[in-house]
């Protein structure tokens, strides 16, 4: 189901200004911060609000619909969690982020969870550390 598909279920009202940033979330390449979906909401609403895309993210998270990711930069990104299925490594030195599969991680969900008794939240994850360029 899509996003604007849960929020008509759920009985939120789909105001152009809330499917803007859906679409601007699902249409990202990469995780956007909320200033970018703001951007792109202006382009095509110049009246439109920042706290409306602060709002919005906030109910897409509420409603596990968006993860966000901070990278360590100060700036909160964000994703469409139909988008997921992923996680990131990124370098502390040059800021690159790489995506690191779900599976690559499931060792170490089920060690936690056999060795601790401890149910990790594995839906999205940051691995901070240096990068092999960034190594020598």
């Amino acid at each position: 189901m899509s996003c604007t598909q849960v929020l008509q279920s759920k009985g939120y009202r789909l105001t152009p200004q809330r499917v803007m940033v859906v679409d601007a979330l699902h249409s990202a390449k990469r995780h956007i911060s909320a200033d970018e979906i703001f951007e792109r909401m202006r382009e095509k609403y110049p009246y439109a609000n920042i706290s409306t895309v602060y709002r919005t993210l906030e109910l897409l998270k509420e409603l596990g619909l968006a993860a966000e990711i901070n990278i360590g930069d100060g700036i909160v990104r964000y994703h469409a969690r139909e988008n997921s299925g992923h996680h990131h490594l990124v370098c502390t030195k040059c800021g690159k982020m790489f995506d690191l599969s779900v599976e690559e991680l499931v060792p170490l969900e089920k060690s936690l969870a056999r060795n601790h008794g401890f149910k990790a939240d594995m839906h999205h994850l940051a691995i901070f550390g240096l990068c092999s360029g960034c190594q020598r």
